[in-house]
């Protein structure tokens, strides 16, 4: 079953971030673009150079007016944990949410239960809250920061214009289609 226009369901969990303990609820995702990138648990080996890519590019998706949430099944005492003694966590300047419940990999279908951690997925969700972008790969399989970054671009053109779609490999300035314009007398 597709997860596409799937409403996120209502959670309130707790974070780290810069040094502090943070909660965060459905209510601080409403209104704006998110990212939630799960990753199977803290003090792992491909987990770190993910999360470090996204912090290489982290200020575009700020600009975009995105935030991301990475999320692991670790507690945030984990997270503080990591965050103080990896070289590559301690760059870390987006939440890192706890989900020790296994409550936002059991909405987000992502969680591997007879290991109790979640599968590598990477989740676009809109301003009303709804996943329009989805991704979920095996855990020995790192995933692409940019790549993320175009698909968000993409779905945040085609949420404002509706009427057009973007081909594949399309970035901002580029062509768009038009459905039953673009691709008439293309048989």
């Amino acid at each position: 079953m597709s997860l596409i226009n799937k409403e996120v369901s209502d959670f309130k969990t707790d974070g780290y971030l810069n040094g502090k303990f943070i909660t965060v609820s459905k209510d601080d995702i409403m209104g704006k673009w998110s990212v939630f990138f799960f990753y199977p648990a803290d003090f792992t080996f491909v987990c770190p150079t993910e999360l470090e890519d996204l912090q290489s590019i982290y200020d575009k998706f700020k600009e975009a007016g995105c935030e991301i949430y990475s999320v692991s099944a670790d507690t945030h005492y984990t997270h503080k944990a990591w965050h103080d003694t990896s070289e590559s966590i301690k760059k870390i300047e987006y939440p890192m949410l706890a989900d020790p419940t296994h409550k936002l990999a059991r909405d987000f279908d992502v969680l591997i239960e007879e290991d109790g951690v979640a599968e590598r997925g990477s989740f676009i969700v809109n301003p009303e809250g709804k996943i329009v972008a989805y991704e979920v790969t095996s855990g020995n399989v790192g995933r692409n920061a940019e790549e993320l970054f175009r698909k968000l671009q993409a779905c945040q053109f085609v949420y404002e214009y509706g009427d057009e779609v973007c081909p594949a490999r399309w970035k901002p300035g580029e062509k768009t289609l038009k459905p039953g314009i673009d691709l008439v007398g293309a048989i």
